[in-house]
């Protein structure tokens, strides 16, 4: 396949004149017209629109908000003012909860890897027990471990019910299960917490 760039079209284009185009391509009869008609068939040819280097400086200069400006459309709205769906937030939830077991299981690893053999058990020892800042740090440290354990898990059986079903894909089952995925998870991970 013969790849040219869009400047390498447009300099061909400027150099091809409508002479050279019409005698390119002339004019055939319509199809439906038997070839022994009389009548001429004329074909109109459009020019092809190239942007000049000069217009194309000038449209890099306005930013999008004039030009949005210019043709007088609402400017779409920003995430910061966006109210997200339950449903968004819970797939939101469900990979930053894949990416916390990920970075938290990498850190054990790397515990592991330089403070030898045992050291992420030893650690891991010493905040359950309480000796890293007492029972406040403990259960965070749990809620934190469970939080997203179960959260991902949850979601996981979620996707895989749909997956199986799905006629339970529906706006308001989606939202009913968004919300029985966070409830569910909280109370779950709270059991663990005080366990």
């Amino acid at each position: 396949m013969l790849r040219t760039s869009s400047s390498t079209m447009a300099k061909f284009a400027r150099r091809l004149s409508p002479l050279n185009a019409a005698a390119a391509n002339p004019p055939r009869p319509s199809p439906s017209l038997p070839p022994s008609s009389s009548a001429s068939v004329a074909l109109t040819t459009r020019d092809m629109t190239i942007l000049s280097n000069e217009s194309a400086t000038e449209f890099k200069k306005e930013n999008y908000s004039s030009r949005m400006a210019a043709t007088r459309r609402p400017v779409s709205p920003h995430v910061t003012i966006y109210s997200f769906p339950v449903c968004a937030l819970a797939s939101i939830t469900t990979r930053v909860t894949g990416c916390a077991l990920s970075f938290g299981a990498a850190g054990l690893g790397v515990v592991e890897i330089f403070g030898g053999n045992g050291a992420a058990l030893e650690l891991m020892s010493s905040i359950g027990s309480g000796a890293v800042g007492g029972g406040l740090v403990v259960a965070g440290a749990k809620f934190s471990v469970a939080f997203p354990f179960v959260y991902h898990y949850l979601g996981g059986l979620r996707h895989l019910v749909w997956d199986s079903k799905p006629e339970m894909l529906t706006n308001v089952d989606v939202e009913k299960a968004s919300y029985a995925l966070v409830g569910a998870s909280v109370l779950l991970s709270g059991v663990a917490m005080v366990v």
